[in-house]
């Protein structure tokens, strides 16, 4: 596996709340974060970190990607990093690639933060961040 693996929105508030380094990196675009709603970590005494994985509206991957993360986290490259988008695909290839960039635990939060598709063409029924009942607020 080319990054340390998928992780329940559940474990990463888990691991979030246990470990004082860890961050949560929301790699989303800044018109979801402001229509969608965003990671509320206050009650951990954290601040979500925002970094878009691709840029809005050509939705190309930000070549500075790794940089930003690398300025928001201090560069210290044994924190555990937790990335979520909004069902976890762009999360996975952010978190692939601050793995190759040496990053040791790089997670991906499976579902993201709206999760999959129900049959009614929904998110955030059936998993997912705001599904799991974990804390989000809306900009």
């Amino acid at each position: 596996m080319s990054y340390a693996g998928d992780v329940s929105p559940t474990e990463a508030w888990q691991g979030l709340a246990q470990d004082p380094k860890a961050m949560l990196v929301d790699v989303r675009t800044q018109p979801e974060w402001n229509f969608v709603g965003i990671p509320d970590l206050r009650s951990l005494g954290k601040k979500t970190g925002f970094v878009c994985w691709q840029v809005y509206p050509q939705m190309q991957v930000d070549p500075d990607f790794v940089a930003r993360v690398e300025q928001l986290t201090g560069g210290d490259k044994s924190a555990p990093l937790y990335f979520i988008c909004r069902s976890g695909a762009r999360s996975r290839s952010a978190a692939q690639a601050l793995t190759a960039a040496g990053y040791a635990r790089c997670f991906n939060v499976a579902g993201g933060f709206e999760g999959d598709v129900d049959s009614q063409g929904h998110r955030g029924t059936s998993n997912g961040w705001k599904a799991s009942n974990l804390p989000w607020v809306q900009q």
